[in-house]
């Protein structure tokens, strides 16, 4: 019998992305929370899965796993979905826009989180620089998505890491409509019945952000 696969997550960017692709595959998994607000996550038994002590985290039978981005390459690799066949230029094109998410677009959201989000008022620099690298990072990614639908040829990985991240963009201090072909790109997936479940694991967060219509 086959083993369910199992997530260890929290409803964060980084987790989202596992749980959306998951249910884009249609694969069975089984959610297990790491609430990370209360310590969890350096809990020993997740340590023995995610020594970095951070979600998400995946056990697909004797094979575990931590770092979404790793993560994700697997669950295409498992599957033959959600990413151009491996050695073609079309997956070196998909492969460099998951590590642009990896490298830029969630490190410097993050950055934004912490200090536009959670910690106004402590540090003019921090909140300027990351307000500004965060604009200049969604300008790449409106520049990329003129006239095509998806950051590669086809929805894939790629596309499910970014979004997560562009999700919170209330967080960022990001007004979608400054970027019309972000914008159209991330209700598009938005609308998306797997991404609309992949949002509400391991709990209902509520809906998925928009931005206002009526500007």
């Amino acid at each position: 019998m086959t083993e369910t696969i199992k997530l260890y997550t929290w409803p964060t960017p980084n987790g989202i992305k596992v749980s959306i692709a998951l249910e884009e595959l249609g694969l069975d998994y089984e959610a297990v929370p790491v609430n990370i607000i209360e310590g969890e996550q350096f809990d020993p038994g997740f340590l023995a899965i995610s020594p970095n002590a951070k979600i998400p985290a995946l056990v697909d039978g004797d094979t575990a796993l931590m770092e979404s981005g790793v993560i994700l390459l697997y669950l295409a690799e498992k599957t033959g979905r959600l990413a151009p066949r491996y050695g073609t230029p079309e997956y070196w094109t998909m492969l460099q826009w998951l590590m642009w998410q990896m490298a830029h677009f969630g490190p410097m959201l993050g950055q934004a989180h912490h200090f536009l989000k959670f910690n106004p008022g402590k540090s003019e620099y921090a909140e300027s620089r990351y307000r500004g690298e965060t604009a200049r990072l969604y300008r790449v990614l409106d520049t990329r998505l003129e006239a095509r639908d998806y950051v590669a040829d086809e929805l894939s990985i790629a596309d499910i890491a970014i979004w997560g991240w562009a999700s919170r963009f209330d967080y960022q201090q990001i007004d979608l409509h400054d970027y019309p072909n972000v914008m159209r790109w991330y209700l598009d997936l938005a609308d998306r019945p797997a991404f609309q479940r992949g949002y509400a694991v391991p709990a209902d967060a509520g809906p998925i952000p928009r931005p206002e219509q009526n500007r």
